[in-house]
């Protein structure tokens, strides 16, 4: 009687080990996954900040100072690849930043994506930095998906520090476009870039999305932010300051 008693109790051991064993491993596998990303989201806050920088450090090519100075917001996406053949496609991630009291908020991160047609063959890599120029053009961003073209108006941005930033375009346009391509790709291309938020990257930094991390609401500082994602706001800081 004794030892079946024991075996009981033994055989009832088992799942709940079993158990454990299991949660353990989902919980070591759900941190190392979260990690990853984290560690994926500092890799593309410093890339971007170094895109920015070499753009902006380009003796008379530079994106005027007086429209950096005027944006409300600035996204950098890097390194965004763009490929086809009579039917093409482009995809890249990148982060977004908004002014707020005396310096920028944290890097909020955004998947940019959508289609093109025309005659066109080649493949490249390019650069895209956006700069919102108004409240409107940067409430688009809050919510699930914001088509360039479609609920923004986009114009291309001059380039060279004494550039006009004054012309009818530039007055109308909510977000002014910029692009510095590393490949070759000709063609002719349609509007139609769909910018979306990356909460699973957001999510895993911040524990919020996209939204909140750039809501208005948000008290950002230098000593709020994680340390690896710093350098993007920090770096468009050294470009245009408002106290």
């Amino acid at each position: 009687m004794t030892r079946r008693l024991k075996f009981i109790r033994a055989s009832a051991f088992i799942p709940v080990s079993l158990l454990l064993i299991v949660s353990v491993a989902t919980l070591a596998q759900s941190q190392s996954k979260t990690a990853k990303r984290v560690a994926d989201a500092t890799s593309q806050a410093q890339k971007a900040a170094q895109v920015f920088t070499e753009i902006m450090n380009v003796p008379d090519q530079a994106i005027p100072q007086k429209l950096v100075d005027k944006a409300e917001a600035i996204a950098v996406f890097p390194s965004v690849i763009k490929a086809g053949f009579i039917v093409g496609g482009r995809g890249g991630r990148g982060v977004i930043s908004r002014r707020v009291k005396g310096g920028w908020s944290a890097p909020a991160f955004f998947n940019l994506g959508g289609g093109s047609f025309g005659l066109q063959i080649g493949a490249s890599s390019t650069d895209f930095v956006l700069l919102f120029m108004n409240e409107d053009a940067l409430s688009g961003l809050l919510q699930d998906k914001f088509e360039l073209g479609g609920e923004g108006s986009v114009a291309a941005g001059p380039v060279g520090r004494s550039a006009s930033a004054t012309t009818d375009a530039q007055l109308k346009a909510g977000i002014l476009s910029y692009s510095r391509s590393k490949g070759l790709f000709a063609g002719l291309e349609i509007k139609g870039v769909v910018i979306s938020p990356d909460n699973d990257d957001n999510l895993a930094v911040y524990r919020i999305k996209a939204g909140e991390v750039l809501s208005p609401t948000q008290r950002w500082t230098m000593t709020k932010m994680p340390a690896g994602v710093r350098i993007f706001p920090r770096t468009l800081g050294r470009y245009s300051l408002r106290r």
